[in-house]
C-alpha cells in the first residue's frame, strides 16, 4: 500500500490510501488535513493504517501541531486511530456533533470532545485569512444517527464522509462527472440508509453551493458541486425508492439530543 498527499485547495489536503481487495480497481480511504493557524484533521483512519497516515500528515507539518479531529460518523474506517492521534497531538480534541458525543464519544475517547449543534463554527484561525468550519448534522445520512458533515467556507470545501463513494484509485480531484461512478458504488455495496432523510439531505447541501467536495472514498470533486449533489438526491427518490415525505422537514439537531 502506498499513501498519497495531495493538495486539493488553498492549504487543504487529501491524505489517500488505496487498499486492492476491497473492490475492483481497489478502494481508496481518504482523510484531509486542514493546514490552519489550528489545523484539523478529518478522518483518522482505521488503527492499521495509523503509521501511514501520521507519516502522510507529517509530509506537510508535525502531527504534535494538530489542534481539530472530525469525522463524519464513528466507523473504523472514519476514526479507528482517533486516540492514537490524540496520543501523539497532546493539544489536538476531537469536535463531533452533540449526538455523536452522547451517543459514543463521551465513552471511548481518551480525552473530552467538543460537542457541536447544528450550525455551529469552528475559527480555525489563520494570519492572512481566517478559516472557519460549520457544523452540519446529516442523521441517517448516509448512515448511522450520528452524522454529520464540515464545511470550511473560505474555499467551499464540503466534507462529506461516505456520500458519493466511488471504487478504484482515481486522481486526487477531478471536474468529471461523478455520478455513475456513485450509482455504481451504492449498487454494489448497499451503503446508504435509504429513507426520506436522503434526498432532503442532499438537497440541503446542494443549496450551500459548495465549490469542491472532500470524498472519503474516491476521488474529490471541484465543478458544479450543487447540481452534482441535486442530481445524486433524484437518484435515490426514482432508482432507490427514497421518497422525501411531504411537510416532513429533517428534526432539530437539538431535539435529537434529548432524544
Amino acid at each position: 500500500m502506498q499513501t498519497n498527499v495531495d493538495q486539493i485547495a488553498d492549504r487543504i489536503y487529501r491524505i489517500s490510501t488505496c487498499i486492492p481487495e476491497i473492490a475492483p480497481g481497489g478502494f481508496t480511504f481518504n482523510q484531509f488535513l486542514v493546514d490552519a493557524e489550528e489545523p484539523l484533521l478529518y478522518h483518522t483512519g482505521m488503527r492499521g493504517l495509523f503509521p501511514l497516515v501520521r507519516e502522510a500528515v507529517e509530509r506537510v507539518m508535525p502531527v504534535d501541531k494538530l489542534r481539530w479531529i472530525a469525522f463524519s460518523h464513528v466507523e473504523a474506517d472514519e476514526c479507528g486511530a482517533v486516540n492514537e492521534f490524540l496520543d501523539v497531538a497532546p493539544h489536538a480534541q476531537v469536535a463531533h456533533g452533540a449526538l455523536g458525543v452522547m451517543l459514543s464519544l463521551n465513552d471511548q475517547l481518551s480525552r473530552p470532545p467538543r460537542a457541536l449543534d447544528d450550525g455551529e463554527v469552528i475559527d480555525l484561525g489563520g494570519a492572512s485569512i481566517s478559516r472557519k468550519v460549520v457544523e452540519i448534522a446529516t442523521p441517517h445520512v448516509p448512515h448511522n444517527w450520528e452524522s454529520h458533515m464540515f464545511f470550511e467556507q473560505e474555499t467551499g470545501t464540503l466534507f462529506l464522509g461516505d456520500l458519493l463513494t466511488q471504487v478504484g484509485d482515481g486522481p486526487a480531484i477531478t471536474g468529471d462527472d461523478l455520478l455513475q461512478a456513485a450509482i455504481d458504488a451504492e449498487d454494489l455495496f448497499h451503503q446508504t440508509s435509504l429513507g426520506p432523510a436522503v434526498p432532503a439531505t442532499y438537497r440541503r447541501i446542494a443549496d450551500l453551493n459548495p465549490q469542491r467536495l472532500a470524498i472519503m472514498h474516491g476521488s474529490s470533486y471541484e465543478g458544479d458541486c450543487a447540481t452534482l449533489l441535486r442530481q445524486m438526491a433524484d437518484v435515490y427518490e426514482e432508482r432507490y425508492g427514497c421518497a422525501t415525505v411531504p411537510n416532513q422537514p429533517l428534526p432539530a439537531h437539538d431535539s435529537l439530543v434529548g432524544a
